[in-house]
Protein backbone atom coordinates (compact mmCIF):
# COMPACT_ATOMS: atom_id res chain seq x y z
CA UNK A 1 0.00 0.00 0.00
CA UNK A 2 1.55 3.12 -0.94
CA UNK A 3 2.34 5.41 1.93
CA UNK A 4 2.33 9.20 1.29
CA UNK A 5 4.80 11.49 2.92
CA UNK A 6 5.40 15.43 3.48
CA UNK A 7 8.72 16.85 2.96
CA UNK A 8 8.82 20.44 4.48
CA UNK A 9 11.88 22.61 3.46
CA UNK A 10 12.54 24.78 6.38
CA UNK A 11 16.48 25.12 5.81
CA UNK A 12 16.44 28.64 4.63
CA UNK A 13 16.77 32.18 6.49
CA UNK A 14 14.29 34.47 4.67
CA UNK A 15 16.82 36.85 4.07
CA UNK A 16 14.90 39.60 2.40
CA UNK A 17 12.58 39.74 5.19
CA UNK A 18 15.14 41.19 7.20
CA UNK A 19 15.02 42.86 9.98
CA UNK A 20 12.03 40.40 11.06
CA UNK A 21 14.21 37.37 10.12
CA UNK A 22 17.49 37.04 11.18
CA UNK A 23 20.35 34.31 10.74
CA UNK A 24 19.32 33.11 14.56
CA UNK A 25 15.31 33.60 13.53
CA UNK A 26 14.32 32.73 10.04
CA UNK A 27 11.07 33.79 9.21
CA UNK A 28 9.88 29.86 8.78
CA UNK A 29 9.60 29.93 12.60
CA UNK A 30 7.89 33.64 12.64
CA UNK A 31 3.91 34.12 12.53
CA UNK A 32 3.15 37.05 10.69
CA UNK A 33 0.17 38.45 12.45
CA UNK A 34 -1.59 34.55 12.69
CA UNK A 35 -0.69 32.45 15.82
CA UNK A 36 0.95 30.09 14.57
CA UNK A 37 4.39 30.35 12.47
CA UNK A 38 4.73 29.73 8.94
CA UNK A 39 6.20 26.43 9.58
CA UNK A 40 3.24 25.15 11.79
CA UNK A 41 1.20 25.98 9.24
CA UNK A 42 2.68 24.02 6.38
CA UNK A 43 2.66 21.51 8.58
CA UNK A 44 -1.30 21.46 9.08
CA UNK A 45 -1.50 21.68 5.62
CA UNK A 46 0.35 18.56 5.04
CA UNK A 47 -1.76 16.85 7.61
CA UNK A 48 -3.25 15.13 4.47
CA UNK A 49 0.12 12.91 4.58
CA UNK A 50 0.79 9.64 6.43
CA UNK A 51 3.83 10.66 7.28
CA UNK A 52 5.91 14.41 7.85
CA UNK A 53 8.83 14.95 6.90
CA UNK A 54 10.73 18.73 7.90
CA UNK A 55 14.37 19.24 6.22
CA UNK A 56 16.52 21.59 7.95
CA UNK A 57 19.75 22.73 8.78
CA UNK A 58 22.03 21.55 12.17
CA UNK A 59 21.25 24.93 13.85
CA UNK A 60 17.18 25.07 13.58
CA UNK A 61 17.02 21.26 13.93
CA UNK A 62 15.91 22.08 17.53
CA UNK A 63 13.69 24.36 17.23
CA UNK A 64 12.34 22.44 14.12
CA UNK A 65 11.14 20.03 16.36
CA UNK A 66 9.76 22.37 19.24
CA UNK A 67 7.34 23.84 16.06
CA UNK A 68 6.49 20.39 14.45
CA UNK A 69 7.03 17.57 17.22
CA UNK A 70 5.11 14.91 15.55
CA UNK A 71 7.40 15.27 12.22
CA UNK A 72 10.87 13.09 11.25
CA UNK A 73 13.47 16.10 10.99
CA UNK A 74 16.30 15.45 8.46
CA UNK A 75 19.30 17.63 9.10
CA UNK A 76 21.36 18.28 5.95
CA UNK A 77 24.76 18.75 5.76
CA UNK A 78 24.73 22.74 4.73
CA UNK A 79 22.34 23.87 2.75
CA UNK A 80 22.48 24.39 -0.84
CA UNK A 81 19.04 25.33 -2.03
CA UNK A 82 16.30 22.81 -2.71
CA UNK A 83 18.32 20.52 -5.12
CA UNK A 84 20.52 18.86 -2.57
CA UNK A 85 17.78 19.20 0.03
CA UNK A 86 15.49 17.10 -1.85
CA UNK A 87 17.72 14.38 -2.92
CA UNK A 88 19.22 13.86 0.38
CA UNK A 89 15.02 13.79 1.76
CA UNK A 90 14.11 11.28 -0.74
CA UNK A 91 16.97 9.27 -0.10
CA UNK A 92 16.26 9.20 3.60
CA UNK A 93 12.41 8.65 3.17
CA UNK A 94 13.34 6.12 0.66
CA UNK A 95 15.33 4.28 3.34
CA UNK A 96 12.66 4.24 6.11
CA UNK A 97 8.89 4.53 4.30
CA UNK A 98 7.47 1.82 2.47
CA UNK A 99 6.49 2.02 -0.81
CA UNK A 100 6.64 5.86 -0.74
CA UNK A 101 5.10 8.69 -3.23
CA UNK A 102 6.27 12.19 -1.77
CA UNK A 103 4.89 15.93 -1.52
CA UNK A 104 7.14 18.82 -1.19
CA UNK A 105 6.39 22.36 0.04
CA UNK A 106 8.46 25.05 1.05
CA UNK A 107 7.57 26.23 5.01
CA UNK A 108 7.12 30.21 3.97
CA UNK A 109 4.09 30.25 1.21
CA UNK A 110 0.59 31.51 2.15
CA UNK A 111 -1.82 29.16 0.87
CA UNK A 112 -5.39 29.49 0.62
CA UNK A 113 -8.02 26.44 0.61
CA UNK A 114 -8.27 24.48 -2.16
CA UNK A 115 -4.72 23.27 -1.20
CA UNK A 116 -5.26 19.84 -0.15
CA UNK A 117 -7.48 18.42 -2.98
CA UNK A 118 -4.43 19.69 -5.38
CA UNK A 119 -1.85 18.49 -3.49
CA UNK A 120 -3.18 14.71 -3.35
CA UNK A 121 -4.52 14.80 -6.88
CA UNK A 122 -0.54 15.80 -7.69
CA UNK A 123 0.88 12.97 -5.36
CA UNK A 124 -2.03 10.50 -8.02
CA UNK A 125 -0.61 11.96 -11.00
CA UNK A 126 2.94 11.02 -9.53
CA UNK A 127 2.21 7.52 -8.72
CA UNK A 128 0.05 6.38 -11.86
CA UNK A 129 2.91 8.15 -14.45
CA UNK A 130 5.99 7.67 -12.53
CA UNK A 131 7.00 11.20 -13.57
CA UNK A 132 7.61 14.40 -11.80
CA UNK A 133 4.82 16.38 -10.93
CA UNK A 134 4.99 20.52 -10.11
CA UNK A 135 2.11 22.78 -8.96
CA UNK A 136 1.47 25.55 -11.29
CA UNK A 137 -0.81 28.19 -10.28
CA UNK A 138 -2.72 30.76 -12.26
CA UNK A 139 -1.28 33.86 -12.11
CA UNK A 140 -3.19 37.10 -10.94
CA UNK A 141 -1.09 39.52 -12.07
CA UNK A 142 2.43 39.97 -14.23
CA UNK A 143 5.01 38.81 -11.13
CA UNK A 144 8.32 39.24 -11.84
CA UNK A 145 9.51 37.88 -8.98
CA UNK A 146 8.34 34.23 -9.89
CA UNK A 147 9.50 31.53 -12.02
CA UNK A 148 7.05 30.35 -14.56
CA UNK A 149 5.86 26.80 -16.21
CA UNK A 150 4.48 26.59 -19.90
CA UNK A 151 2.22 23.86 -19.93
CA UNK A 152 0.82 21.53 -22.96
CA UNK A 153 -2.53 19.93 -23.74
CA UNK A 154 -4.57 18.91 -20.50
CA UNK A 155 -5.11 15.24 -20.17
CA UNK A 156 -6.93 14.12 -17.36
CA UNK A 157 -6.81 16.82 -15.30
CA UNK A 158 -2.68 17.26 -15.92
CA UNK A 159 -0.20 18.45 -18.63
CA UNK A 160 2.99 18.24 -19.68
CA UNK A 161 5.66 20.78 -18.89
CA UNK A 162 7.02 22.46 -22.25
CA UNK A 163 9.19 24.58 -20.28
CA UNK A 164 10.08 26.34 -16.98
CA UNK A 165 11.28 30.11 -17.46
CA UNK A 166 13.46 32.04 -15.38
CA UNK A 167 12.09 35.10 -13.37
CA UNK A 168 11.28 37.22 -15.95
CA UNK A 169 10.83 41.51 -16.89
CA UNK A 170 7.93 43.30 -16.73
CA UNK A 171 6.84 42.85 -20.38
CA UNK A 172 7.81 39.23 -20.54
CA UNK A 173 6.14 38.48 -17.52
CA UNK A 174 2.63 40.14 -19.05
CA UNK A 175 3.44 37.71 -22.35
CA UNK A 176 3.78 34.66 -19.96
CA UNK A 177 0.09 35.89 -18.42
CA UNK A 178 -1.58 35.98 -21.89
CA UNK A 179 0.16 32.81 -23.13
CA UNK A 180 -1.47 31.04 -20.02
CA UNK A 181 1.69 29.99 -18.30
CA UNK A 182 1.60 29.11 -14.77
CA UNK A 183 3.37 30.72 -11.74
CA UNK A 184 5.71 27.78 -10.66
CA UNK A 185 4.86 27.56 -6.93
CA UNK A 186 8.09 25.25 -5.57
CA UNK A 187 5.95 22.45 -4.84
CA UNK A 188 6.43 19.11 -6.16
CA UNK A 189 5.13 15.44 -6.32
CA UNK A 190 7.22 12.33 -7.21
CA UNK A 191 8.17 8.88 -6.37
CA UNK A 192 11.78 9.03 -4.27
CA UNK A 193 13.00 6.05 -6.99
CA UNK A 194 11.68 8.35 -10.03
CA UNK A 195 13.32 11.95 -8.32
CA UNK A 196 16.70 10.39 -7.95
CA UNK A 197 16.90 8.51 -11.05
CA UNK A 198 16.66 11.87 -12.75
CA UNK A 199 19.39 13.24 -10.62
CA UNK A 200 21.29 10.72 -11.47
CA UNK A 201 22.04 12.12 -14.95
CA UNK A 202 22.33 16.07 -13.25
CA UNK A 203 24.79 17.57 -11.83
CA UNK A 204 23.41 16.21 -8.95
CA UNK A 205 25.20 12.56 -9.89
CA UNK A 206 27.80 12.98 -7.07
CA UNK A 207 25.45 13.53 -4.29
CA UNK A 208 23.31 10.20 -5.12
CA UNK A 209 26.43 8.32 -5.58
CA UNK A 210 27.66 9.79 -1.95
CA UNK A 211 24.15 8.96 -0.34
CA UNK A 212 24.06 5.21 -1.71
CA UNK A 213 27.74 5.17 -0.06
CA UNK A 214 26.91 6.36 2.62
CA UNK A 215 29.02 9.74 2.58
CA UNK A 216 26.21 12.66 2.55
CA UNK A 217 29.09 15.15 3.75
CA UNK A 218 30.88 14.15 0.96
CA UNK A 219 28.11 14.25 -1.45
CA UNK A 220 26.94 17.77 -0.18
CA UNK A 221 30.64 19.24 -0.93
CA UNK A 222 30.78 17.41 -4.06
CA UNK A 223 27.89 19.82 -5.97
CA UNK A 224 26.96 23.31 -6.26
CA UNK A 225 24.27 24.96 -4.96
CA UNK A 226 21.34 24.71 -7.05
CA UNK A 227 17.45 24.52 -7.47
CA UNK A 228 15.87 21.33 -7.71
CA UNK A 229 14.06 23.14 -11.04
CA UNK A 230 17.02 24.11 -12.53
CA UNK A 231 19.33 21.05 -11.86
CA UNK A 232 16.29 18.00 -12.15
CA UNK A 233 13.35 19.06 -14.06
CA UNK A 234 14.11 21.29 -16.65
CA UNK A 235 15.98 18.52 -18.40
CA UNK A 236 13.64 15.35 -17.17
CA UNK A 237 11.93 13.68 -19.18
CA UNK A 238 8.33 13.01 -17.74
CA UNK A 239 7.71 16.26 -15.69
CA UNK A 240 3.70 17.19 -15.44
CA UNK A 241 2.12 20.57 -13.98
CA UNK A 242 -1.01 20.12 -12.23
CA UNK A 243 -2.94 23.43 -12.05
CA UNK A 244 -3.25 25.01 -8.29
CA UNK A 245 -6.39 26.94 -8.35
CA UNK A 246 -5.66 27.99 -4.54
CA UNK A 247 -4.63 31.76 -3.56
CA UNK A 248 -1.14 31.30 -3.11
CA UNK A 249 2.04 33.89 -2.23
CA UNK A 250 5.65 33.66 -1.92
CA UNK A 251 6.33 35.10 1.76
CA UNK A 252 9.50 36.01 0.18
CA UNK A 253 10.01 39.93 0.58
CA UNK A 254 8.23 42.91 2.78
CA UNK A 255 6.07 44.06 -0.43
CA UNK A 256 4.23 40.55 -0.35
CA UNK A 257 2.41 41.87 3.39
CA UNK A 258 0.06 43.82 1.65
CA UNK A 259 -1.11 41.04 -0.62
CA UNK A 260 -1.54 38.52 2.61
CA UNK A 261 -2.68 40.38 5.65
CA UNK A 262 -6.07 40.52 6.39
CA UNK A 263 -6.06 43.95 7.61
CA UNK A 264 -4.05 46.08 4.87
CA UNK A 265 -0.16 46.16 4.52
CA UNK A 266 0.57 46.94 8.39
CA UNK A 267 1.32 44.19 10.91
CA UNK A 268 2.37 45.82 14.17
CA UNK A 269 1.66 49.35 15.87
CA UNK A 270 1.37 52.06 13.16
CA UNK A 271 0.21 55.33 12.48
CA UNK A 272 -0.12 56.76 9.13
CA UNK A 273 -0.53 60.26 8.36
CA UNK A 274 -1.05 62.21 4.50
CA UNK A 275 0.69 58.64 3.12
CA UNK A 276 -0.39 55.90 0.86
CA UNK A 277 1.03 52.49 -0.01
CA UNK A 278 3.33 52.03 2.45
CA UNK A 279 4.06 48.64 4.17
CA UNK A 280 4.77 49.21 7.68
CA UNK A 281 5.87 46.04 10.38
CA UNK A 282 7.24 45.99 13.60
CA UNK A 283 7.29 43.52 16.59
CA UNK A 284 5.87 45.67 19.12
CA UNK A 285 7.40 49.10 18.94
CA UNK A 286 5.39 51.89 17.62
CA UNK A 287 6.03 53.25 14.22
CA UNK A 288 4.76 56.64 12.41
CA UNK A 289 5.21 57.57 8.84
CA UNK A 290 4.31 61.05 7.63
CA UNK A 291 4.03 62.56 3.92
CA UNK A 292 5.55 59.64 2.48
CA UNK A 293 4.42 56.55 -0.02
CA UNK A 294 5.05 53.31 -1.17
CA UNK A 295 7.80 52.44 1.50
CA UNK A 296 8.66 49.49 3.43
CA UNK A 297 9.35 50.92 7.27
CA UNK A 298 10.57 47.35 9.47
CA UNK A 299 11.18 47.65 12.67
CA UNK A 300 12.53 44.75 14.88
CA UNK A 301 14.68 44.19 17.84
CA UNK A 302 17.13 47.12 17.51
CA UNK A 303 17.13 47.19 13.54
CA UNK A 304 15.10 49.34 11.09
CA UNK A 305 14.97 48.79 7.42
CA UNK A 306 13.18 51.59 5.07
CA UNK A 307 13.17 50.97 1.23
CA UNK A 308 11.16 51.95 -1.65
CA UNK A 309 8.50 48.79 -1.87
CA UNK A 310 9.40 48.72 -5.57
CA UNK A 311 12.67 47.52 -4.14
CA UNK A 312 12.16 45.52 -1.97
CA UNK A 313 13.72 42.54 -3.11
CA UNK A 314 17.21 44.71 -2.69
CA UNK A 315 16.70 43.84 0.75
CA UNK A 316 19.13 40.96 0.33
CA UNK A 317 21.94 43.29 -0.40
CA UNK A 318 21.66 44.22 3.03
CA UNK A 319 21.91 41.22 4.68
CA UNK A 320 24.94 40.31 2.01
CA UNK A 321 26.36 43.46 3.71
CA UNK A 322 26.11 42.77 6.95
CA UNK A 323 26.93 38.63 6.56
CA UNK A 324 30.49 39.91 5.60
CA UNK A 325 30.68 42.15 9.27
CA UNK A 326 29.11 39.08 10.68
CA UNK A 327 25.93 41.07 12.01
CA UNK A 328 22.87 39.69 10.30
Amino acid sequence: MVTTVAVILAGGTGTRLYPASRSDRPKQFLSFGGERSLLQQAADRAGFADETFVVTRDAYAGRVAEHVPDATVLVEPEPKNTGPALVFAAHRVREVVEDPVVFALPSDHVVGSGFVPTATHALSVAETTGGLVTLGVEPTRPATEYGYIQPGAVVDEYAPVIEFREKPDAETAQQFVERGYRWNAGMFAFRPDALIDEANDSSLAPLVDALRDGRPDSGFDAVESTSIDYAVLESAEDVFVVSADFVWDDLGSWDALERVLDDGAVLGDALSIDAAGNVVASDGKHVSVVGVDDLVVAAYDDRVLVVPKAEAQRVREVVSVLRERDAF
